[in-house]
């Protein structure tokens, strides 16, 4: 079944949710502790909640600022390979800067959504260069709508085909 499918399901049926986000946590053990659970699924874009849990605390007892550059790559990436095959294109993180506004005390999240056009886009660069970087801006706020960070995540997108590491089988 691939990721398009998956993320159709999902969109419709809470089930289905629970299952994609034990699945994402399950396929990239590094992100299973922090719990980032994608809660609401929509045709052009993601939420995506980040637990007020002691895995994710600091030691002011706030949303560690890792934690949030963390989910922050995750919705980003995981916007991308809902519209990009990861069989077909390799999506790696070349560089993060975050910018903290308020301290997190509390459940936050993020509503994020690719821009209009960019998968048109980047297939279009794709089409005749070997690879494309691109910067995505998400935002964090807390349930009382305290703006707490901004991430600036910069994604080299190539073709599998121009990659000089190959998908392992």
């Amino acid at each position: 079944m691939d990721i398009k499918n998956i993320f159709e399901k999902a969109s419709s049926s809470p089930f289905a949710r629970w299952i994609l986000n034990r699945a994402l946590w399950r396929m990239n053990p590094f992100n299973g502790p922090h719990k980032f659970e994608v809660s609401k699924i929509e045709p052009k874009s993601l939420e995506l909640t980040i637990p007020y849990i002691r895995k994710n605390k600091n030691h002011l007892n706030g949303i560690h600022a890792c934690a949030l550059a963390t989910a922050c790559e995750y919705i980003s990436g995981l916007s991308l390979t809902r519209h990009l095959s990861i069989e077909e294109y390799r999506i790696i993180l070349k560089d993060i800067q975050m910018t903290y506004h308020y301290q997190a005390k509390m459940e936050a999240f993020i509503q994020y959504s690719l821009p209009d056009g960019e998968i048109e886009d980047l297939k279009k660069t794709l089409s005749t260069e070997d690879a494309t970087f691109r910067w995505y801006t998400v935002e964090v706020y807390d349930r009382d709508q305290h703006h707490i960070c901004t991430g600036k995540i910069h994604w080299q997108i190539k073709p599998w085909s121009k990659a000089k590491v190959k998908l392992a089988a």
